[in-house]
C-alpha cells in the first residue's frame, strides 16, 4: 500500500517507521516546517503543501496528522482530489457536517477518530456497554477524569469528549457534560462531570467511575506511548484502502471488520 503523509511531526515520523515495517511504502510527505534537505527513511519526496504534491496522486490512502488550524483546508484539498484520507488531527469535529458534504460531493472517502489507538476504541465500546448496563440503577452515579502531560495544549482531550459523548448516548439519567472545575456548586443530577489534569509527562489516562453508596466500578485506559496511535492509524488506512469505500467512516467501522476476523 502506498501511503501519503500530510504532517511530519512525531506522529508522522512514527507512522512512516511502522508503515515501512508492515511492508508499505510512503508516496509523499507534505510538511511546510520540515527541512527540505532532510533524508527520510522511506525515501519519499517532501512537498511544502498539498497543491504542489503531485506525488500524492499515486497514494492509495493519505494519513493526515497536522494542526486544528490547518486540518480543514487539508481535508478539503485531499477530498477534492478524491484521495481516501485518514484524519488523526482533532479540534475540527464541530465541522463534521461541512466535511461530510465535501466528501459526498467529491465521491471520496474519509475516516476520522479522536484517537486511533485500538485499545482506546475498545475502551469506548466497554464504556458504552457499562453505561447501558448500569443506567437503570439510579444509585450508581457516573463521572470521571483524564490526565495528560503538561505540554498538551487542549483540555479536555478529544478522547475525553468522545468517551463522555459515548456514555451520554447510553444513559437516560445523564444529558449534559461538564468539563470545567466546579468551584461553587456540586454537579446537577443530569450532569456528567469529567475534569482534566495536566501534569508531568503523562502520555494519557482516561478513567470512568460508576459510584454508589456501597461500591465503585471503575474502568480506566492508560497509554504507554504513541505507538498504539500510529499503529491504529495504519490499520485504519489499510481498512479504508482495502475496498472501494465512499463516504464518512470512524474507527467503529474498522473494529466491526477486525472483530469478524477474530
Amino acid at each position: 500500500m502506498r501511503i501519503g503523509l500530510v504532517g511530519y511531526g512525531k506522529m508522522g515520523r512514527m507512522i512512516e517507521s511502522l508503515a515501512l515495517e508492515r511492508g508499505h511504502s510512503i508516496s509523499a510527505i507534505v510538511d511546510p516546517f520540515t527541512d527540505a534537505d532532510k533524508k527520510f527513511p522511506s525515501g519519499a519526496p517532501l512537498c511544502k503543501d498539498i497543491a504542489s504534491a503531485g506525488a500524492l496522486e499515486a497514494s492509495d490512502v493519505v494519513i493526515e496528522f497536522t494542526h486544528p488550524s490547518t486540518v480543514l483546508d487539508n481535508i478539503k484539498a485531499l477530498t477534492e482530489r478524491k484521495l481516501p484520507v485518514v484524519v488523526g488531527t482533532t479540534g475540527w469535529h464541530d465541522h463534521l457536517d461541512e466535511v461530510s458534504s465535501w466528501v459526498a460531493k467529491s465521491g471520496s472517502s474519509l475516516l476520522w477518530a479522536s484517537n486511533f489507538s485500538l485499545g482506546v476504541n475498545l475502551f469506548y465500546e466497554i464504556a458504552a456497554f457499562t453505561a447501558k448496563l448500569l443506567d437503570p440503577y439510579a444509585e450508581y452515579d457516573v463521572g470521571g477524569w483524564e490526565a495528560h502531560h503538561n505540554k498538551k495544549a487542549d483540555s479536555p482531550s478529544g478522547t475525553a469528549k468522545t468517551l463522555v459523548e459515548t456514555v451520554l448516548k447510553e444513559m437516560t439519567r445523564k444529558s449534559k457534560a461538564v468539563y470545567e472545575t466546579l468551584e461553587h456548586r456540586p454537579p446537577a443530577a443530569e450532569e456528567l462531570h469529567y475534569p482534566s489534569l495536566r501534569v508531568g509527562s503523562v502520555p494519557g489516562t482516561h478513567s470512568l467511575f460508576f459510584d454508589s453508596p456501597s461500591d465503585t466500578i471503575e474502568i480506566t485506559h492508560t497509554v504507554r506511548n504513541r505507538e498504539g496511535l500510529a499503529s491504529g492509524a495504519i490499520q485504519a488506512a489499510e481498512w479504508l484502502a482495502a475496498a472501494e469505500r465512499k463516504g464518512m467512516f470512524t474507527m467503529r467501522d474498522v473494529l466491526k471488520t477486525l472483530s469478524r476476523k477474530n
